[in-house]
């Protein structure tokens, strides 16, 4: 079977600071991150062997265990590579186009995604995510790492409100924390994203 594994950063601990401190960055990535890896890893072995024994009476608890930490696991994984020591500013082509159509400007679009990421009650997650139904962007919060999402949304943008990903740094202040993402925002990750889940 088939296991997940922690991704490499694509940039040193450091390479984010001031924003995000090196100290944060080795944390977050090499503990938390880590940890929802081996959490998967572990649930699914626990689901086989439950399937083995057709011992299912743990399965309620075993399969929201899997999607806390494989969702963990997805969103971390997205949020390296939404981040660049070279990011900032603001998109161009086409995504600068849909925040346009469906947020209005981004200015309004950046206020959005700022207030969702900095009111997550608890810890949690704001998303720039592109809904395939209606075929439009809209954001998310998430709360701990799934939950009130639109089924079938596609994240193209993470932004971490869990404390273990700024408190050491901004202490109580998130919204602190929030304003210095956007200097590290790596729009051509973030337009990627969008071409692949609006061709998809």
């Amino acid at each position: 079977m088939s296991t997940y594994a922690l991704p490499d950063l694509p940039y040193d601990y450091a390479a984010l600071e001031p924003a995000i401190t090196g100290e944060i960055l080795e944390l977050h990535h090499g503990k938390h991150h880590a940890a929802y890896v081996k959490g998967a890893n572990d649930t699914l072995e626990k689901l086989a062997e439950a399937r083995d024994k057709e011992q299912y009476g743990s399965l309620v608890g075993l399969e929201k265990t899997l999607a806390f930490n494989l969702s963990g696991h997805v969103l971390h994984s997205i949020f390296w590579t939404n981040l660049s020591p070279d990011g900032g500013d603001r998109p161009d082509g086409e995504l600068a186009d849909a925040v346009d159509e469906h947020f209005g400007s981004f200015e309004a679009f950046r206020k959005q995604l700022s207030t969702a990421t900095s009111t997550v009650q608890g810890s949690g997650w704001g998303v720039l995510a592109w809904e395939p139904v209606g075929r439009r962007l809209v954001v998310e919060q998430v709360y701990d790492h799934h939950g009130n999402v639109g089924m079938g949304t596609t994240p193209l943008l993470v932004f971490d409100a869990w404390e273990h990903a700024y408190y050491l740094q901004y202490r109580n202040v998130r919204p602190d924390y929030v304003e210095k993402l956007w200097s590290l925002v790596n729009w051509a990750d973030v337009a990627a994203r969008y071409a692949a889940a609006k061709n998809a």
